[in-house]
């Protein structure tokens, strides 16, 4: 069983504590180091062991983590085990080699694991003398082990942080996917109205006369309201759709219907959507006089075309911040597996041409 990579927020605790730990020990071994050759009794000893501590704190920042290891060790080792020439009070332990060896215990536990460490430690400790040196070992196992309790508690509070902010994610995701999911049902359960509505009409104006014709009518809005069909395989009757989006237009319409077959909700629903999106930008912008739609057959699918009078535009002058035309027109047709066309120039007025087809 593998762990999981951690988050973002743990991540960059763990990578800023090797970052620091590192440098932290090297300042403060040279530091106690530099205080040692003042307190030392003198000779070229203690001057090597602080040149061995300048060598070992490079290690600590240029270096990577396994020679900072080894070096970080053989320093502490070495001051150590030094201590009978280097302790200001003969018999007892070196502050030196005390504070050397405690910096090098506490900044291990942020950068390695338990199980390098520990035997480590128990060799430096090995190597110490004098006669309170127990006490100075159990005060290194305890600090320590209270480091390592530290850095753990820290790296879990961390991924706790970061399973919150996954969760507040994956919630405002769920959020958003949920109200668009409503949006859609609500947009092709208007276009369900729509198509049952047609079937309604065409009985009591006559114009679907034959028994046979008006069952297979009933049976398909049965079949689209029961939920027989899945939404992206449901038949749909796209002029059903563009006549409720002509009602009560702010210009006039002359509408022009030819036969269609009925096509995929989607596709019907797209159509729909983009005939109302050039229908309102001829309304708003183009001060259209009147404006004509044609719905015709083609190879396969079917034909929108959209024209008014107004004063037109040059498409390619369009910022690309306006989402009107090619948000709400030429991508939501492309999304739908169509295309839009929209031909216009100043003076001439426009015309959008909405085609889809099967396969």
């Amino acid at each position: 069983m593998t762990a999981s990579a951690p988050g973002p927020v743990e991540a960059q605790f763990r990578a800023s504590v090797t970052r620091f730990a590192g440098p932290a020990r090297a300042v403060a071994t040279t530091v106690v180091g530099i205080f040692g050759v003042v307190a030392a009794p003198g000779g070229f000893l203690p001057f090597g062991l602080l040149a061995l501590t300048l060598v070992a704190g490079a290690a600590d920042v240029f270096a990577g983590r396994r020679t900072s290891f080894v070096l970080g060790a053989v320093r502490a080792g070495a001051v150590v085990a030094c201590q009978p020439w280097i302790t200001s009070v003969p018999g007892e332990a070196s502050l030196w080699a005390v504070n050397v060896l405690t910096i090098t215990a506490i900044t291990w536990q942020w950068e390695h694991p338990p199980r390098l460490t520990g035997p480590a430690l128990v060799v430096l400790l090995a190597v110490g003398i004098g006669e309170d040196w127990l006490l100075v070992a159990l005060r290194v196992v305890v600090e320590s082990v209270l480091a390592r309790a530290a850095f753990v508690l820290l790296v879990r509070s961390t991924a706790r942080t970061d399973a919150a902010r996954a969760e507040q994610a994956a919630l405002e995701q769920a959020a958003a996917l949920e109200r668009d999911r409503r949006r859609r049902e609500r947009e092709y359960l208007a276009l369900l109205h729509d198509t049952a509505s047609a079937t309604f009409l065409a009985v009591a104006s006559g114009a679907a006369a034959d028994p046979s014709t008006v069952a297979g009518y009933a049976a398909r809005d049965l079949a689209i309201l029961t939920g027989t069909h899945r939404e992206e395989d449901t038949p749909a009757d796209l002029e059903a759709g563009l006549r409720a989006t002509l009602a009560r237009r702010a210009v006039p319409v002359e509408a022009v219907w030819e036969p269609v077959p009925l096509i995929p909700a989607s596709a019907a629903l797209a159509l729909v959507r983009a005939t109302e999106e050039a229908l309102r930008n001829a309304e708003r912008h183009a001060g259209a006089d009147s404006v004509s739609v044609r719905l015709g057959s083609s190879p396969g699918g079917v034909t929108v075309t959209i024209t008014d009078d107004g004063r037109g535009f040059d498409p390619a002058a369009v910022s690309p911040a306006r989402r009107g035309v090619r948000g709400s027109v030429v991508e939501r047709m492309r999304a739908a597996g169509g295309t839009a066309e929209v031909t216009s120039s100043p003076g001439a007025g426009t015309a959008v041409t909405l085609r889809w087809s099967r396969g």
